[in-house]
């Protein structure tokens, strides 16, 4: 059995799509999950890119690896604000056999995370901090962001006088839509509701904190939380370029578009060909493909100081 449909380039080996022998339970955008035991998942994050909630033809080198590991990273050093699924990121620790490991550890290393099963809760939890994106069209029209009252005169990408929790749907098809706390209580609860809250604010407000000694600007991200037990977990990833707006600190200048170190360069360049954004997307420039995978590899060097391990 084949691990992974992988395409070789001149950089690296990129991995499309995982076929391994255990239960897949989904294949989504980026990551393939599959069911070790009752209570145990394998998230296998691969290259694939999604522009506008479709999947794009070409795989970015390094991506799936880059985001895994600045995941692992803000794991470590979120852990003493709110435990997470990790179980361990080595592949020789997962306790596969020696004939699974021989086929399938290489492709595994380095993008693969054994976690502990959680029950998701149905919410997105979007921590906004700069007028950006939707929320700067939100702005535009209504003089706030999902339902937060705004003071006048703020500028297109200015940081906000506070960070705001705007929650959203966690569409299965189609796109997130926001929704109010009100709506987030009906889902989870008033008391995990609350905890989620707070706990999205505070890990944003340490990141953004830490982010910026290195050099980043966080716009925006979202945050996914699952109950184990009954008890509230971080799941899925953190602070990673999928999951988030990264901006460099050095050339920020509010009331303009920023340069991107994220996909943003392929959403770029999908709005200037003037592509319909619906599927099948199309295929990718070489050159976009290498700048993106320079963009992705950036951020995690400017975060560790180190390199993505290959």
């Amino acid at each position: 059995m084949e691990i992974a449909v992988a395409v070789k380039t001149k950089s690296a080996l990129t991995v499309w799509e995982t076929r391994l022998p255990l239960p897949l339970l989904n294949r989504g955008k980026v990551r393939d999950i599959y069911s070790v035991g009752e209570d145990k998942l394998l998230i296998i994050t691969t290259d694939r890119l999604s522009a506008f909630d479709v999947v794009l033809p070409n795989p970015i080198p390094a991506k799936g690896k880059v985001l895994n590991q600045i995941s692992l990273f803000w794991f470590q050093k979120f852990k003493h604000l709110v435990p997470n699924h990790l179980i361990t990121s080595q592949v020789r620790e997962m306790g596969f056999d020696r004939d699974f490991l021989k086929q399938h550890a290489k492709t595994l290393e380095g993008r693969s995370v054994l976690v502990r099963k959680a029950q998701p809760l149905p919410v997105e939890c979007v921590v906004r901090g700069f007028l950006a994106g939707s929320g700067w069209k939100d702005y535009e029209k209504s003089g706030g962001v999902c339902g937060h009252a705004l003071p006048p005169g703020l500028k297109q990408c200015g940081e906000l006088p506070w960070p705001l929790f705007t929650p959203a749907t966690k569409a299965t098809v189609g796109h997130d839509m926001n929704i109010d706390f009100d709506e987030t209580v009906k889902r989870v609860g008033k008391k995990v509701a609350g905890q989620i809250r707070d706990l999205s604010l505070r890990l944003y407000t340490e990141g953004v904190k830490y982010a910026k000694t290195r050099g980043i600007l966080i716009a925006d991200t979202k945050f996914e939380f699952g109950l184990v037990d009954g008890k509230l977990i971080l799941i899925d990833e953190a602070l990673t370029p999928d999951s988030s707006r990264f901006w460099p600190k050095a050339t920020y200048k509010p009331g303009q578009d920023q340069p991107s170190l994220d996909k943003q360069i392929v959403r770029n360049y999908l709005l200037g060909i003037k592509w319909s954004q619906t599927p099948p997307g199309p295929e990718l420039p070489p050159e976009i493909v290498r700048k993106t995978s320079r963009a992705y590899q950036d951020v995690y060097k400017r975060l560790t100081g180190k390199s993505v391990s290959r």
